[in-house]
């Protein structure tokens, strides 16, 4: 199991239209292979700032099939417009837990 996790810095104004399009968004990455599920966090220090944290299966099942997906495509047709600067994404892998 991996996480996606996107820094997303959204146009000032344009915080809960945004949270409202990632809402709707929620069937997109329901339907993408190696799904597992995602969080999306607000910054309270600069709260234009999101961290949308997505649990795939595999990297290449975020990369390559959703990437590559028109569930992506119907991702960034929802949220792209609230987008002040492109994502910053990265990829974790969980190395210890208290869980």
């Amino acid at each position: 199991m991996i996480t996606e996790i996107a820094q997303i810095d959204v146009k000032p104004g344009s915080e809960k239209d945004f949270e409202a399009a990632v809402a709707k968004a929620k069937a997109a990455f329901g339907r993408s292979k190696g799904f597992h599920g995602f969080e999306l966090h607000k910054s309270i220090e600069k709260p234009q700032r999101y961290r949308l944290m997505v649990k795939w299966a595999t990297l290449e099942n975020h990369t390559v099939d959703f990437r590559g997906s028109e569930n992506f495509a119907e991702w960034r047709g929802l949220v792209g417009q609230y987008f002040a600067a492109p994502p910053e994404v990265e990829h974790t892998e969980i190395v210890l837990t208290t869980e």
